[in-house]
Formats: C-alpha cells, sequence, structure tokens
C-alpha cells in the first residue's frame, strides 16, 4: 500500500483536534532574597523553593475541573497522532466531541466572568491572609508581602490570562513551504532549507501514517481485554456478583467501540457484536438468580478477553491494507 493512498484515506476518515485551555495559575516562584536568604548561599542544585500560591486553591477549581473534563473527553474520544504531536478524532465522534466542548467552552466563560467579577475582592482576601502567614515563614515578612502583592497582575490585565481554544486540522503532506523575501541571496539559500524541511516532514508524516493506524487496531483490541478483565474482577469482589452497572459498561464500550472503529476491524467487531447479542440481553438481576447463565457470561468475557489480547499481538497488516482500498474505492465512486 502506497503512503500517500493510506493519508488520503485518513484525511477523509477524521480530523486532527487541539484544546488549549489557558487560565491563571495564581503561582509565584520564589526568589531567595524573597525569603530573606542570600542568593549566593543557595545552591539550585542542592534547594528548590518552589511556588506559592497566591490565592486559595478552591478560587481557582472550576477552572482546574473543566480543563480536566476537556482533556479526558479528549483522550477518550481520539488517538494520539504522531507521538503527541496532535490527536486523531474519527468523523463518527466529531459532532459529539465538538459539541461537549462547546458546552464546556460556555462554562469556562461563565467561571471567567465569575471569577473576574470577584477578583479584587479575592485579592484582598489573599492578601489579609498572607499579612497574618508571612511572620511564621520568614524572618523578613515584609519583603515577602511586597513580592506576594506585586505578584498579583493588575484587574484590566486578567481577561488576556484565560481563553478555551479549540482548533480542528486537516491531514496534510506539505508539499513546499512558500518565501516572502526580497533578497535574492537570501531567498536561494532559505529556499534551499525550506523545501529540505518540507521534504523531510512529509516524509515523517507518511512513515507514521501505517503505524499510527496499526496502533489504533492494536489500541482498541487492548481496551477490550482490559474491560473484559476489569468486569471480571468486579464480579469476583462485588457483593452482588453481577451489578447492572458492569454489563452497562459493556454496553457502552461496544457503542464506543463501532463509533471509534474507523480503520474497520471487523473481527474484533463481530466478536463485540456477538457478545452484546449473546449474554447483554439478560439484566444483572437474572444472572444472580441463575449460576449456570452466569458462569457462562463470565466464561463468555474470559474467551473475549484473551481473544482480544491475541488480536493485538497480532501483525494488523490486513486490516490496514483493506482499510487503504476501501478508502480508495470510496474515492473511485465518488469520482
Amino acid at each position: 500500500m502506497q503512503d500517500n493512498q493510506l493519508l488520503d484515506v485518513l484525511t477523509h476518515e477524521g480530523v486532527l483536534i487541539n484544546a488549549s485551555i489557558r487560565y491563571w495559575r495564581a503561582t509565584k516562584k520564589l526568589k531567595p532574597e524573597d525569603l530573606g536568604l542570600d542568593p549566593d548561599c543557595v545552591s539550585d542544585r542542592l534547594i528548590s523553593l518552589g511556588h506559592k500560591k497566591l490565592l486559595p486553591k478552591e478560587s481557582l477549581q472550576p477552572f482546574a475541573l473543566i480543563e480536566g473534563r476537556a482533556h479526558a473527553l479528549i483522550e477518550a474520544d481520539t488517538f494520539v497522532f504522531l507521538n503527541g504531536l496532535s490527536h486523531f478524532l474519527p468523523n463518527a465522534k466529531l459532532q459529539a466531541v465538538t459539541g461537549r466542548l462547546d458546552e464546556l467552552r460556555r462554562e469556562f466563560d461563565d467561571a471567567k466572568d465569575d471569577f473576574l467579577c470577584r477578583y479584587e475582592e479575592l485579592r484582598e482576601q489573599a492578601l489579609q491572609e498572607w499579612t497574618v502567614v508571612a511572620p511564621t515563614m520568614v524572618p523578613e515578612p515584609d519583603r515577602l508581602l511586597a513580592t506576594i502583592q506585586t505578584s498579583f497582575p493588575r484587574p484590566d490585565r486578567m481577561e488576556r490570562c484565560f481563553s478555551f481554544e479549540v482548533a480542528l486540522f486537516q491531514i496534510r503532506v506539505p508539499e513546499r513551504l512558500d518565501l516572502a523575501i526580497t533578497n535574492r541571496v537570501e531567498q536561494e539559500e532559505i529556499l534551499v532549507a525550506r523545501t529540505r524541511a518540507a521534504q523531510e516532514a512529509a516524509e515523517q508524516i507518511r512513515r507514521g501514517a501505517e503505524s499510527f493506524v496499526t496502533d489504533c487496531v492494536a489500541s482498541l483490541r487492548q481496551q477490550t481485554a482490559q474491560l473484559c478483565d476489569e468486569m471480571l474482577e468486579s464480579m469476583q469482589t462485588c457483593k452482588t456478583g453481577v451489578h447492572q452497572k458492569t454489563l452497562n459498561r459493556l454496553v457502552r464500550f461496544i457503542d464506543q467501540f463501532k463509533s471509534m472503529n474507523f480503520v474497520g476491524d471487523r473481527q474484533m467487531e463481530e466478536q463485540l457484536e456477538r457478545v452484546r447479542q449473546e449474554f447483554l440481553v439478560r439484566s444483572a438481576e437474572e444472572y444472580r438468580d441463575d449460576a449456570h447463565a452466569r458462569s457462562r457470561l463470565q466464561h463468555g468475557l474470559r474467551g473475549l478477553a484473551d481473544s482480544a489480547r491475541d488480536l493485538a499481538r497480532q501483525d494488523s497488516q490486513a486490516v490496514v491494507a483493506r482499510f487503504g482500498e476501501m478508502g480508495r474505492r470510496r474515492f473511485n465512486l465518488a469520482a
């Protein structure tokens, strides 16, 4: 399979997504002189003065929660692309993920507006607390208090400390890098360097494309095995034996697998569907009341876990090749 063909299919099967959440962390890295210490007597190799919080942790907790939820959402519904360069978001997940990120952005904006309205009040409260605690920390509290006070940004500068940005990109191999330089000698020299850089970048993306698709297949298979192991452990440790939440996890995972299976791993998907039809038509209560059915469920989960692990270890070149061929046929039909 030609790498260019695989890249063309990837371009049509999803997008790259990056989320950047930025907010004021309210911390100050202290210097020796802030604590009344002689800088020449403090070894950077042996002593770290660390960061001090300017505000209580709870003041910025809403932003930390939103940031965590945004990154968790992307981690759950994407594949890491080219060693963390970005995240690949399959088309089937595009609307749900971007819609949820829009909700989180609105929550972020509301939290920002609320924080900025209370900023001066929070600042004064924090300075009062620092006034009380500083004498217990250092021999020269006035010096530390002055440092803390000047570390608070002015209210009119706080707005720029907050942003919630989501960027979507399409995978594209660079062919050339444009120039806008008037000096002819400079232009020729830089043209050579930029052309070489474009060629190297293109080659890196082409080399990584097949490895990326292979890793995506293995990742979903490994997740299948891990979930089965966790379900079996839950059944052994749970007092009720089989809990409905445990069964619902598998239902959700099968749906998630289908939406993330942009490569078209039919073998794993068919096994999951068989498990759904055979074992997920009963309720947890029915399994608790039927030892034979419960034993069959556990046996089925062990079999699925073992099969998923075996498939994850196998060469998935056939799946990758079929993915490329599928895309090429679709393009030909569209043309």
